[in-house]
């Protein structure tokens, strides 16, 4: 995917911490979007932690559990905002292949 991509350190980091095995907030919030990144060709590990959402929760608490709803809903949005922005330039790619410029 394009490194120009919002949130893409985030997504490069949780892909990397995954594989590594270790539970950051950047593989959780990977994992958290598993299905959709597997959509748009993105590999990740077969194995993925359980209930990510509340874990990642549970961690942003651990560091301050008054901010962590509004840290979490954060993350979430950019999360989203890069899978939007994948899906869209995916598509533009395949426009482009198929000659429909």
């Amino acid at each position: 995917m394009d490194a120009f991509l919002p949130g893409v350190d985030l997504i490069d980091a949780g892909l990397r911490d995954l594989r590594e095995g270790r539970e950051t907030v950047e593989a959780l919030l990977v994992a958290i979007g598993s299905p959709r990144l597997r959509r748009l060709g993105l590999e990740l590990p077969e194995q993925l932690p359980l209930n990510p959402e509340h874990r990642l929760y549970d961690l942003l608490a651990q560091d301050d559990q008054d901010s962590a709803h509004s840290r979490y809903n954060a993350f979430i949005r950019r999360l989203v905002s890069y899978e939007r922005a994948a899906e869209r330039e995916k598509d533009n790619a395949m426009r482009l292949q198929q000659g429909y410029d």
